[in-house]
């Protein structure tokens, strides 16, 4: 049974998904292009993570980060055993459901190129093509290699 449960990034089960998440965008984006949050920046008080799990088989993890009016989703990742089984639905629901909560007029994120399934995923869940929001691309990064979306959400 799929369960969606609040998670440390520093908990043996939820580091390794982000570790494999993060060896992963390594692969297939140099590193001025990859900007996801180290486990330390994932643990900062404006940072909630969830893990989904199946008994005892961690599955998957997102990240919402509180930036004021917005909340953007972080780090989210799916083993290849919880992909097709609506693990990535589940765990963006968590994220949408706690942005609402704290009146965010926006659910956003950045993702990369190439990430044809994510892309599909985000937008059958009504996130839209948006440009660069907050520091991307203002701090120096290199973000020819992202996609921006973005969803309204309404109280």
């Amino acid at each position: 049974m799929l369960t969606i449960e609040k998670s440390h990034p520093r908990q043996p089960d939820a580091a390794a998904l982000l570790d494999a998440s993060q060896a992963m965008m390594r692969t297939l984006f140099s590193p001025e292009q990859n900007h996801f949050l180290s486990h330390d920046a994932l643990a900062a008080p404006h940072v909630t993570l969830w893990r989904a799990r199946d008994g005892d088989a961690a599955l998957g993890v997102v990240a919402l980060a509180d930036m004021g009016d917005y909340g953007e989703v972080k780090s989210l990742f799916v083993t290849d055993a919880g992909r097709r089984r609506g693990v990535a639905r589940a765990l963006m629901r968590a994220a949408e459901d706690l942005s609402r909560d704290r009146a965010h007029t926006h659910l956003r994120l950045e993702t990369g190129t190439g990430l044809d399934a994510a892309v599909a995923l985000y937008q059958s869940l009504g996130f839209t093509i948006c440009g660069p929001f907050g520091a991307y691309g203002q701090d120096g990064s290199d973000i020819s290699a992202s996609i921006f979306m973005e969803k309204p959400l309404e109280p």
